[in-house]
């Protein structure tokens, strides 16, 4: 997305853990777009990498928590609890941790259009990723009840991003993942229609084009 966003004349900022990665990026595209290492499931972690971009001016227009673990596939009595936990902890509270530190600027600066990103497995369920299902059913839900206390001029969006071959998926799918569009050609087509999101789409329930 990253590379789309940057096509398109977006300036972009945002965050991983893996410090790797985001060095890459970083050094792919300079100021002034800014990459940190974040792990969003720590609070104050996101607090202080948020505060110094919306110090610097940097207030979303557009915010993606796309953030997500998966579980070990395994029926659910059989999945342990730090593994439970640590779904969660991304999956959920990453998301809160997040728009609670951006979105008071962005109402302040009165536009702005949040995406967290949910499933089909937050619409569905399958067996031995109950984890997983349960913390995107929670996207929703977080997502619609946010839609209802936005002011005017912004949006609150559950995008489900349709099946993509990353390796989350390959962790559920196996070889059979690569049937699937890679992360570059699912991001073709997302990118413009993420673009498109407007105070209009408040409070849907979204599934990217395939």
């Amino acid at each position: 997305m990253v590379d789309r966003f940057v096509e398109a004349g977006c300036e972009v900022f945002g965050c991983a853990r893996s410090g790797e990665t985001v060095l890459e990026i970083a050094r792919t595209y300079g100021p002034p777009h800014d990459f940190a290492c974040v792990d969003v499931s720590d609070d104050r972690a996101v607090g202080r990498w948020t505060e110094r971009l919306i110090a610097a001016g940097k207030v979303p227009d557009l915010l993606i928590n796309n953030a997500g673990l998966i579980n070990a596939s395994r029926e659910l009595w059989k999945v342990p609890a730090d593994e439970f936990a640590e779904v969660v902890d991304v999956n959920i509270r990453g998301v809160f941790h997040v728009i609670r530190h951006f979105l008071p600027a962005m109402i302040e600066q009165g536009r702005g259009v949040v995406v967290n990103f949910s499933s089909g497995w937050g619409r569905s369920v399958a067996p031995e990723v109950a984890p997983y299902c349960a913390t995107k059913f929670a996207v929703e839900g977080l997502t619609l009840a946010l839609a209802e206390e936005l002011p005017g001029g912004l949006a609150a969006v559950a995008l489900n991003p349709g099946v993509i071959a990353t390796d989350l998926l390959r962790s559920c799918f196996g070889p059979s993942a690569e049937h699937y569009p890679s992360p570059d050609e699912w991001s073709q087509r997302a990118v413009p229609f993420l673009l498109s999101l407007g105070p209009q789409d408040n409070g849907a329930s979204l599934t990217a084009p395939g």
